[in-house]
């Protein structure tokens, strides 16, 4: 499925630079993955005008996903737009431990929470999936910023998802308590004083806000687990990314929140996942 606009006619072979020419400038620009980054600007650019700018952007270190306006995760093309957290591929690995938990709640609708948002790719990747399993899903999703809740709202719409802007729970409907089966939450978790050692295209194109988790990385994600039992059905799960450095905290929290923690972690996706569920039998 394809969540992107829908695609006009790339520019005739004839009129545009080839791919090797635009990968060289890539390659000369520090594009590590340059002749693959050439490939999906040509695909995308719908005239030569519009490659040149796009070559132009990327050159100047705005990342590839800005630059195309979309970002693949899970299988889907999540638009991203200029300024919005770009989705990381190693969040798939959340998204499959959130499926396989949703599945086993088939026969009757899931009530997913995307909490922390950004694009709503993790919302959107989990309903695609469960909808292709013939679960339903009632999905919500939550943001801060504006320009991520704008995004979100398109990549959403074609599961019926609704999204709503403000501070993690604030905003969500009073119905919604202990109803929520799957809690998704890709809470920022970089320790404040480590912002200025990432890469520039996240430093200085993605929000301070979907990047920042205060002094030891987890002050969101404690406020996210906190929460969270408030919200989750009988049985239902919290699922947290977090690094391998930092799960121990963040099993320490789920576990004062009277949640029963789980790590999860792949060499291969880089991923760590911290599920907390809420016991079936909490009244």
């Amino acid at each position: 499925m394809s969540l992107s606009p829908s695609s006009s006619s790339s520019p005739s072979p004839s009129s545009c630079p080839s791919p090797s020419d635009v990968a060289a400038r890539l390659r000369a620009s520090g594009c590590v993955f340059a002749d693959d980054e050439a490939r999906l600007l040509l695909s995308t650019a719908r005239t030569p005008d519009e490659l040149a700018a796009m070559v132009d952007r990327r050159v100047a270190g705005l990342p590839l996903e800005h630059v195309l306006g979309w970002a693949e995760f899970h299988g889907l093309r999540i638009a991203v737009d200029a300024g919005v957290f770009v989705p990381r591929r190693r969040t798939e690995f959340l998204v499959r431990q959130a499926a396989g938990l949703a599945r086993r709640a088939a026969g009757r609708p899931v009530t997913v929470l995307d909490l922390c948002c950004g694009s709503g790719a993790l919302g959107a990747a989990l309903a695609a999936a469960l909808t292709e399993h013939g679960v339903p899903v009632e999905l919500h999703a939550v943001d801060v910023d504006p320009a991520a809740v704008r995004c979100a709202r398109r990549n959403v719409a074609p599961f019926g998802g609704r999204v709503y802007r403000g501070d993690l729970y604030g905003p969500l409907p009073a119905a919604l308590r202990g109803r929520v089966d799957v809690l998704p939450a890709n809470a920022p978790y970089v320790p404040t004083g480590e912002i200025g050692l990432l890469p520039a295209e996240a430093r200085v194109h993605e929000p301070r806000v979907a990047l920042d988790g205060g002094a030891d990385g987890l002050e969101v994600q404690r406020r996210v687990i906190a929460g969270a039992p408030e919200w989750l059905a009988p049985g239902g799960s919290l699922l947290v990314e977090t690094s391998g450095r930092q799960a121990p905290l963040t099993v320490e929290a789920v576990t004062r929140a009277g949640l029963v923690p789980r790590v999860i972690a792949s060499e291969e996706w880089d991923a760590t996942v911290v599920v907390g569920t809420r016991p079936a039998s909490a009244d």
